[in-house]
């Protein structure tokens, strides 16, 4: 079925899912987003003035793309096509080309083209969107759960604009989700639904920002009180859990008490207390809290707070969710405890965080500098002649297999980045840097003045 075809759109399909009948079909009811539709934006402005331009929306899912594009597809006087890259391939891209031309020469009406997923087109496929999304014979709208940057092709990427969408957030999750239960013609509202806070909130939570999520859960629980009689049509925290088949927090109702115990945890790793990180990670998994969320973000951790200073301690991070996904509950929990505990005994540095900080500074200040010519890449005679590659000095040719040159770009010749804190395995690092930023400095000295390696956190702006 075509992704736009008429009983969806009209949302009053009564076999189709409560997410698809809910959704918006203006701008008027759309929910969220306002990072991208506010009043003076680009994109409402090029929808309500019907100046469309092609767009790639990079979002997680259920967070408006796909009804974003609908919306744009609005307009009557546009010759609308779809597909989903899952089922799409080469010929069916030269049927919607060959279709476009046909509408462009009998009725003067433009083409536009949303591609579900276009993430997975091979290059060869995207490369077919090229010439015709340059010429204006289609407006490409793609939708992708994953970067573009590494999935889509830059000649693409260059001719579109990409919009990022966030997450909903909570509280435009409720105003979803009340609008639903509340709807008479496209919603559950001739249910007369009572729903408790408590499991509104529950719904809430297990969407994790997912507004399709929220809805499939908000019907799913509707499904176990529909056929009751009228009055005792009440959704409840428990009636929640029995349709999601899942636990509910036992936190308070606005989510505050969920990020007080996961900082909690973090802040007793840092500070080396693995009693108390026991307590806390105990706390959490007590309260039905998901135990690879918890994981994460001891994935996270062990990178940001301890590093370099014990390189192991990502890997004993990364095995333990090896080990809670293969063994599962309650066995699992143990794992997750041997981390938390290394995690807190293990010597500490945010010299990778600050680290990682700078470099991405430096890329803000500076933007797209041009790769060094020195240690470009060289497999064609062409490239050689415009000496890709020439200079390069091949570093096990040398002593101890280095040998100072410059990987910079020319601005940023001398940043210093990572600083070692001189803690745990750090301490080697450190030793082993400052030996090289020496022989640096010499090859810097010969070479001439202003070559110094240069401390960004300690400049003048």
């Amino acid at each position: 079925m075509d992704l736009f075809s008429k009983p969806v759109e009209n949302g009053k399909n009564p076999s189709a899912p409560l997410a698809e009948r809910m959704r918006p079909k203006s701008l008027k009811d759309f929910v969220g987003q306002s990072h991208l539709l506010g009043p003076d934006s680009l994109l409402r402005r090029a929808i309500e003035e019907d100046r469309l331009f092609s767009v790639i929306f990079w979002g997680p899912p259920g967070s408006g793309k796909t009804t974003l594009a609908r919306i744009m597809a609005s307009e009557p006087q546009s010759h609308f096509e779809s597909f989903s890259a899952v089922l799409s391939g080469v010929k069916e891209i030269r049927a919607v080309i060959d279709e476009a031309r046909s509408q462009q020469k009998l009725h003067g009406r433009k083409t536009i083209l949303f591609v579900d997923e276009i993430h997975r087109f091979n290059k060869a496929q995207q490369d077919g969107f090229l010439p015709h999304v340059e010429s204006g014979l289609i407006t490409l709208i793609g939708a992708t759960t994953e970067n573009p940057s590494f999935e889509v092709i830059s000649p693409l990427l260059s001719r579109t604009r990409v919009m990022v969408l966030k997450p909903y957030t909570e509280e435009e999750l409720l105003t979803i989700l009340r609008r639903a239960i509340e709807d008479r013609d496209r919603g559950l509202g001739e249910l007369e639904l009572r729903v408790d806070e408590e499991a509104i909130q529950h719904i809430i939570w297990s969407s994790d920002g997912d507004a399709r999520t929220a809805l499939n859960n908000l019907e799913a629980a509707a499904s176990l009180v529909q056929g009751r009689t009228a009055g005792e049509r009440k959704i409840t925290r428990e009636g929640v859990e029995t349709a999601l088949q899942r636990k509910a927090l036992q936190y308070d109702k606005d989510g505050e008490e969920h990020y007080n115990l996961i900082s909690a945890l973090h802040k007793s790793l840092r500070g080396s207390d693995p009693d108390a990180a026991l307590y806390w990670l105990a706390r959490m998994l007590e309260a039905g809290e998901d135990p690879l969320y918890i994981a994460r973000r001891m994935v996270r951790f062990a990178s940001e707070d301890v590093g370099n200073a014990d390189p192991q301690a990502l890997l004993v991070v990364m095995a333990a969710m090896q080990a809670y996904e293969f063994i599962g509950l309650p066995e699992g929990e143990l794992a997750l405890a041997q981390a938390a505990i290394y995690l807190a005994t293990a010597p500490k540095s945010n010299a990778v965080y600050r680290a990682y900080g700078r470099a991405r500074d430096a890329i803000h200040r500076t933007g797209s500098l041009p790769v060094p010519l020195h240690i470009r890449n060289a497999p064609t005679k062409l490239m050689k002649e415009l000496n890709y590659g020439k200079g390069y000095r091949y570093a096990h040719d040398f002593e101890e297999a280095y040998v100072p040159q410059e990987y910079l770009p020319e601005p940023l010749r001398g940043d210093i980045y990572y600083r070692p804190t001189g803690r745990g395995y750090e301490k080697v690092l450190q030793e082993r840097l400052e030996k090289w930023r020496k022989l640096r400095a010499s090859l810097d000295h010969k070479e001439g003045p202003g070559k110094k390696n240069r401390d960004p956190d300690r400049e003048t702006p």
